[in-house]
């Protein structure tokens, strides 16, 4: 019997410092493994980084901790609103980023991301239809403007969060940002924050 015919790996053309590499097809799970990552990491920056709200790992952990901060206004009072608290709750970043959250869960689909307006009108001008005090806010949101146009959310939100999240949307204004053009007349000055904002008080009885 004649020995097995004996194959021999194909040598490619090139060629390093005298050395020269085996032309071998990568193994088929192989490269079928490589392809199915390309296709998955596609997908993963496709979702994650398109630019929609409330999905990149940033947004997740906002959405998180403004979670944890709610649990932790359970046992307070209602926030009192005035004019001047509603100013100074600006300055405290964590009531603003639970006015913030607010603000993402209730009113993007028609303010837009960051207020610049789409259905509903521009925050972040120095304009107005329904507002002449900042304390207007808060009632606009609780209960409703423009015939319905602008839904209530009194009977949807905590008190505390419509205290928060208006004064969010107080903070928008002066921005400026690209969108619906200025609507109404134009708005009063707001008040200034004081150096130290007032945190809670208890509801009245």
């Amino acid at each position: 019997m004649s020995a097995p015919e004996q194959k021999f790996d194909k040598l490619s053309s090139h060629n390093y410092d005298g050395i020269q590499e085996y032309d071998n097809p990568m193994p088929g799970w192989w490269v079928a493994l490589f392809i199915a990552t390309v296709i998955w990491a596609v997908g993963y920056w496709a979702y994650y980084h398109a630019g929609v709200p409330d999905r990149s790992v940033a947004d997740e952990y906002t959405t998180e901790q403004a979670a944890d901060l709610k649990k932790r206004f359970a046992g307070m009072g209602e926030l009192k609103l005035t004019e001047q608290n509603l100013a100074n709750w600006t300055q405290n970043k964590d009531y603003m980023l639970v006015g913030q959250s607010v603000f993402k869960a209730r009113c993007i689909s028609c303010h837009g991301p960051e207020g610049q307006g789409g259905i509903g009108v521009n925050l972040t001008d120095n304009f107005t239809k329904n507002l002449k005090k900042i304390t207007d806010i808060p009632r606009i949101i609780t209960n409703g403007a423009a015939n319905g146009k602008m839904p209530a959310q009194g009977t949807n939100l905590h008190p505390n969060e419509i205290a928060l999240v208006a004064s969010y949307v107080s903070s928008l204004r002066g921005k400026n940002l690209p969108g619906l053009p200025p609507e109404g007349e134009p708005l009063p000055e707001w008040p200034k924050p004081q150096a130290a904002p007032a945190t809670t008080t208890k509801t009245a009885k």
